[in-house]
């Protein structure tokens, strides 16, 4: 999911890009004369010069190189739309051969604090399409509070049903979700292991779909797409819902398809059991310990099949500090990943394209605190460039826009073309305010980006479940929400730098910008206000959330 800073990144460029046009300091209102004093008059055609030791250098040379990285991973998005369709041959769909005799699975439920949605999870699990003799269903409760009366009530009332289900609490929560899922290993009986998440609904067929592709005895680990529950919720759930569409669709597609190295997402996938002792099991020193153990699993050798054709529907986040908890986890747990998985990488076996591909996904994540090196730079650039002309336009802004702006756009459409081929250029209605969504993410994840390169380390938090599938329907989970810091008041400050940028290109008829700046305000302030003030009505309305630092809650939401 690292598509975020390079659309913020390309639009800041095209900003620079465009200021070459700039040529009065005040707003004419005639068409003409507009026209004629910024492509007629050549009056100050000559008045800069580029002095190779100079302030402008020392402050635009650090500017392109950030754009230029950038720009690198924007073309590895035309290379992994292109490996999509290139190795369409190579797709998982019906698996080669069955078993014989089916295996025994046992299935992982690890949950924490999610008395709201336990009882879809068991409902959906217990009604699997797959013999209960060869069934184990561990559910892995760290829980802090209520949930614990919950889920083990209704663990009790199953087990009368005659299903094959157990009920496991630990108190430490030590190693967060892995070491919840490696602790339930130790009495585990199953030959595979899958694993669900609180707010994942597999469908019935679920297992008899995945568990035949484990007779190749060389695949190790099988992930199946995630689906949205209440994607048409929110216009918020609509664009995150896209977001996880080119995840699913394109980088894990053609990912799986070209043969290199993909991840197991921690969810609505099945693993062989024997893989993740041999990978060194479930790890707790990053925060994506999904990523993390499959990428040793398939350092070792092991090989990982894809099922798009496979849905397992799941919850988006409907509040915009359970979708930061998320965004910011992944984005430091790829980082903690690549620091310590990258070394390993390059002294393996592995082919040269995994390696590289390796590379490009585990450090992604890195562009947010280069999109802020560029935002700070932004203004300055715009000023210094002022007498700049077409040439430079041409020949280095122009292709560093088609390198990063333009490959995103590609890549969310494709995704959507694949999954929706009837309506599916309704996503371009959507494509300005997944932008300003993805803008609006900047601070929040480069701080997680830092912690993590820096080694802070922090609690796994956990992204809330509101069991909420339609619109207007309201959220019993209300008591999950916390207290938020600084952070939304900082994006508020960033959005008002931006309107501020927006004056400037305005006083100096520079109205090609205008259009793009406004998505790093709507971005800033979308974000920070929404931080703010979403569920404060909800709470004002029904009494609100539970805001006693003494009470039962999980981890801290938000930021």
């Amino acid at each position: 999911m690292h598509s975020f800073p390079l659309l913020m990144a390309s639009t800041a460029h095209l900003l620079s890009g465009c200021a070459q046009t700039l040529g009065l300091l005040f707003v004419k209102s005639d068409l003409k004369h507009y026209l004629r004093a910024h492509y007629g008059d050549h009056t100050f055609q000559d008045l800069y010069h580029w002095q190779l030791f100079s302030f402008d250098t020392l402050l635009l040379t650090p500017y392109f190189l950030v754009m230029v990285v950038l720009s690198f991973y924007g073309l590895h998005r035309y290379h992994l739309v292109w490996q999509y369709y290139r190795f369409k041959k190579n797709a998982s769909h019906e698996p080669p051969q069955h078993f014989a005799k089916l295996p025994r699975i046992t299935i992982q439920l690890p949950i924490f604090n999610e008395q709201f949605v336990i009882d879809r999870l068991l409902e959906a699990v217990c009604a699997l399409d797959y013999p209960r003799e060869l069934l184990e269903i561990q559910v892995l409760d760290d829980s802090t509070d209520e949930t614990q009366n919950v889920a083990a009530a209704m663990v009790e009332r199953y087990k009368a049903a005659g299903h094959p289900i157990v009920y496991l609490h630990r108190t430490n929560r030590s190693g967060f979700k892995a070491g919840a899922l490696q602790e339930g290993l130790k009495t585990a009986t199953g030959e595979f292991v899958a694993i669900f998440d609180a707010d994942f609904v597999p469908p019935p067929d679920w297992l008899m779909r995945v568990v035949h592709h484990f007779a190749e005895p060389e695949v190790g680990m099988v992930q199946t797409r995630w689906t949205h529950l209440n994607r048409d919720y929110s216009f918020l759930t609509q664009v995150e819902a896209i977001l996880l569409d080119g995840h699913f669709v394109l980088e894990h597609g053609a990912r799986a398809r070209s043969g290199v190295f993909f991840n197991f997402n921690g969810t609505a996938g099945m693993w062989r059991t024997k893989v993740i002792g041999e990978a060194g099991g479930w790890q707790h020193d990053t925060l994506t310990e999904d990523t993390d153990l499959s990428y040793r699993a398939q350092i070792i050798g092991w090989k990982f099949k894809y099922l798009m054709d496979v849905e397992c529907p799941a919850e988006l986040p409907i509040e915009m500090t359970a979708f930061k908890t998320q965004q910011q986890r992944w984005a430091k747990g790829l980082i903690q990943t690549s620091k310590k998985i990258l070394p390993q990488m390059f002294r393996s076996n592995a082919p040269r394209k995994a390696k590289i591909e390796a590379w490009y996904h585990l450090t992604a994540n890195i562009s947010y605190p280069l999109m802020v090196v560029l935002s700070v730079l932004l203004m300055p650039a715009m000023i210094i460039r002022f007498y700049q002309g077409w040439w430079e336009m041409l020949f280095i802004d122009f292709p560093l826009f088609l390198a990063s702006t333009f490959s995103i756009s590609s890549f969310y459409l494709t995704s959507q073309r694949v999954l929706f081929p009837k309506h599916w250029y309704k996503t371009f209605l959507y494509l300005p305010f997944l932008m300003s969504l993805g803008i609006g993410l900047t601070i929040t994840n480069t701080i997680a980006v830092m912690e993590a390169i820096f080694g802070i380390q922090s609690a796994f938090k956990r992204t809330p479940k509101y069991r909420v599938q339609k619109k207007g329907e309201k959220s019993q989970a209300s008591k999950y929400r916390k207290r938020l810091g600084l952070i939304p008041f900082a994006e508020l400050l960033v959005g008002c730098y931006f309107a501020a940028c927006i004056w400037y290109a305005i006083a100096n008829e520079n109205y090609f910008t205008v259009p793009f700046l406004v998505l790093f305000v709507v971005g800033y302030w979308y974000t920070g206000l929404l931080s703010l003030f979403q569920g404060r009505f909800e709470r004002w309305r029904s009494g609100g959330a539970n805001l006693d630092d003494a009470s039962p809650k999980p981890f801290p939401v938000g930021v």
